[in-house]
């Protein structure tokens, strides 16, 4: 178990040792770290103190009926209550109807109902955990990480400087840069541009706009990007994306704070903040010729690096629940993950970061059919036969899986002839008939790959 996936906390009220005992067993290896008390004084402290997931109450306590408690704590700060008893009464049975109880146990208690108790304590502990959770202005994240790029954007978003943003796809770059704008103050608008999802051509009247009759087509004037963005902020995503011509007028602006648009003579002074974002090193842009230099320096008057998903793990069971909690918001639905779920989420790769797992959630809450949305294990990656011949392996693959790949794109390569596979891979046909009969029994191949074995000469290295 990862020590970040917040453990359920549970509140056990009960003077029998061998019961206390046993509940104990079951909460720590069930994701759940357990208080006991075994009076109604102890108990009253305790809730008052510290919130629980799961409160067990025995009706039956030196001091008092457990009853009692249910009437004297704040039950909404609180998780499911739960009142058991070894001698059941219909006075108390009714008492525990009437009350805002959801069980009423009677000991002995199964092991299987203990668990699923702990179970539930502990998925509200990790929902609690997203209610709680650190948010910035859409954000989420609780890790080093993240908490370390919310105090860049609180300390950056007052400061009239241009902001650099760098990260891997997916990660959330335009959310930092609306982040920014939002604690700025501007009362312009937030105006977010994809350089590399524009026709190079339109992309400076876009960003500038246009005179009427400065082309063919533009029967108006235009007022581009800049123009819309004016009081607040413009977000350039791609950056690197963008014509070198074009980043020359692009630099201009950001030092003039003027700009003229394309068919015009008239210099339109403009108030607008920039926000650049790209997901390649910039530095290698600089080098490739992707991007000015200049231009760069201009742009990282303060970079930001947005973290990728796999260097803030501890932060995905809360982004995982913040993603269903909308889902169940818009579509009126109350559904969960079990904790195995969430543990699966942690242990994944998510190369696409944030926007992947989004859509990882979005796609079991779809194929759920109760209230547990449940994540099931990864069938391991496949690998890609390129159509040139080659296979590209993915991270996570065992190694079994890799040989066989090779061995078997190698023997079609070969038109199945295991001597010159053989000489190619560097082993010997017995190899590869050994080899080749395993996956036969695997069910994995049929016996026409299988065929003769080698003369006997030909022994395995």
């Amino acid at each position: 178990m990862t020590d970040f996936i917040r453990e359920g906390n549970v509140l056990l009220v009960d003077d029998n040792a061998d019961f206390c005992s046993a509940v104990y067993d079951v909460a720590s290896t069930s994701s759940c770290k357990m208080v006991s008390v075994d009076t109604l004084a102890a108990a009253r402290r305790a809730a008052a103190d510290d919130e629980f997931d799961l409160l067990l109450i025995d009706i039956s306590l030196p001091d008092g009926n457990g009853l009692d408690l249910v009437d004297q704590i704040d039950l909404a700060s609180h998780g499911k209550v739960a009142v058991v008893t070894g001698n059941p009464s219909i006075e108390s049975a009714v008492r525990a109807v009437r009350a805002p109880i959801v069980e009423y146990l009677v000991k002995p208690i199964s092991s299987d109902l203990l668990i699923r108790l702990m179970e539930d304590a502990h998925t509200r502990a990790l929902t609690r955990q997203s209610l709680s959770g650190q948010q910035l202005s859409g954000m989420v994240g609780r890790s080093a990480a993240m908490q370390s790029l919310f105090e860049q954007v609180r300390r950056v978003a007052p400061l009239d400087v241009c902001v650099l943003v760098q990260g891997e796809s997916g990660t959330g770059k335009e959310l930092v840069a609306r982040a920014v704008h939002d604690l700025s103050g501007r009362e312009g608008r937030f105006v977010a541009v994809n350089c590399g999802a524009i026709a190079p051509d339109l992309l400076s009247s876009q960003l500038f706009g246009h005179e009427r009759g400065s082309f063919t087509g533009a029967v108006q004037s235009h007022a581009g990007f800049f123009e819309q963005a004016e009081g607040g902020t413009l977000f350039l995503d791609e950056i690197t994306e963008m014509p070198a011509a074009l980043q020359v007028f692009l630099l201009r602006v950001l030092e003039t704070r003027t700009l003229t648009r394309v068919g015009g003579t008239r210099e339109i002074p403009i108030d607008v903040r920039v926000i650049a974002a790209c997901n390649r090193d910039p530095l290698q842009a600089v080098e490739n010729g992707h991007l000015r230099a200049d231009l760069y320096y201009r742009l990282s008057e303060f970079p930001i690096e947005a973290p990728a998903l796999r260097d803030r793990r501890d932060d995905i069971p809360l982004l995982a629940n913040h993603f269903l909690a909308r889902l169940n918001e818009r579509y009126g639905t109350a559904r969960h993950f079990d904790p195995a779920s969430l543990r699966r989420l942690v242990e994944r790769p998510w190369p696409g970061n944030v926007r992947e797992l989004r859509h990882a959630v979005q796609r079991h809450y779809i194929l759920s059919d109760g209230d547990v949305v449940a994540i099931r294990p990864e069938a391991p990656p496949r690998p890609v036969v390129e159509s040139d011949g080659a296979i590209r392996f993915a991270v996570g693959m065992t190694f079994d899986v890799v040989e066989r790949e090779m061995l078997l794109k190698t023997l079609a390569s070969c038109n199945n002839n295991k001597r010159q596979a053989a000489r190619v891979l560097g082993i010997t046909a017995k190899t590869i008939y050994n080899r080749l009969l395993r996956y036969r029994a695997q069910g994995l191949i049929d016996d026409t790959l299988v065929g003769t074995p080698p003369e006997d000469g030909d022994t395995e290295h």
